[in-house]
């Protein structure tokens, strides 16, 4: 047996080793605990969520359910989501009675009784023109995702194209074609500021509405695919030197 075998490892050598091991094995606990909580996390907050949705409905609808009907008379438990479930029904019911000849005429005249409300007209009125915007098969809230340069030059900001103004606007404004924008805030893309630009000085991106969310909630922790993130980039290059082209035309002398 060599004599660099039988010497006895120093002091300094054994603490670093020894020093080494823990941190290897505590990062890869802290490993194995970030992975759990990747995989657990988002099917725990999206239960959570669910279940209290199915509990806010629930606090609506079941004081109209007569005791009798309720799951809860005949079982020792409280179900979650019976509410839910019955306000579904009577949806898709009162959905289908009213597809027929009588129940439109009597959509129609709760439609006009409560536009001659002085109060209640303009609230009805909105509150239905959000909720046939939103749901109707024929069109989206927002139809596309845009760049514009907010707040300051050289800074960009996603934006949600919406719908063209209407005419009485469009009339109004100068003669360039414009386009409603909604430019939401960060995290809560509930809040922001809406307005109308020019076409001209939006940018279209090749991103879908849902991609544009993530980006806005996550703060832009989590972005596009590689290819929509090159896409962005080369869109803003070539805005810039549109920008760039309109600012010497302008200060170009008159002839």
């Amino acid at each position: 047996m060599s004599t660099e075998q039988n010497k006895p490892q120093s002091p300094v050598g054994a603490e670093a080793d020894k020093h080494a091991h823990q941190t290897s094995f505590g990062g890869r606990i802290r490993n194995y605990f970030l992975t759990g909580l990747v995989l657990v996390a988002p099917v725990a907050i999206t239960i959570y969520v669910l279940y209290w949705f199915a509990n806010w409905v629930d606090g609506i609808v079941r004081p109209f359910i007569p005791w009798q009907y309720r799951p809860e008379t005949y079982l020792p438990v409280t179900i979650p989501g019976t509410g839910l479930v019955i306000a579904f029904v009577v949806l898709t019911l009162l959905g289908f009675l009213t597809a027929n000849f009588v129940g439109r005429k009597l959509v129609a005249f709760g439609d006009s009784l409560l536009h001659r409300m002085p109060i209640v007209r303009p609230i009805y009125r909105t509150v239905k023109q959000i909720f046939e915007t939103i749901f109707s098969s024929s069109g989206q809230t927002f139809r596309k995702v845009g760049l514009v340069e907010f707040p300051a030059p050289g800074m960009w900001s996603l934006v949600f194209v919406s719908q063209p103004p209407t005419p009485e606007v469009a009339g109004r404004l100068p003669a360039t074609e414009h386009v409603s924008v909604f430019l939401p805030c960060t995290p809560n893309p509930t809040t922001g500021f809406f307005f109308y630009l020019p076409r001209q000085d939006v940018i279209d991106l090749d991103i879908s509405v849902e991609a544009a969310m993530t980006v806005l909630m996550s703060a832009g922790a989590v972005q596009p695919n590689a290819d929509a993130q090159k896409k962005v980039a080369a869109l803003a290059q070539t805005a810039m030197a549109a920008k760039a082209m309109r600012e010497a035309r302008a200060t170009e002398p008159a002839a």
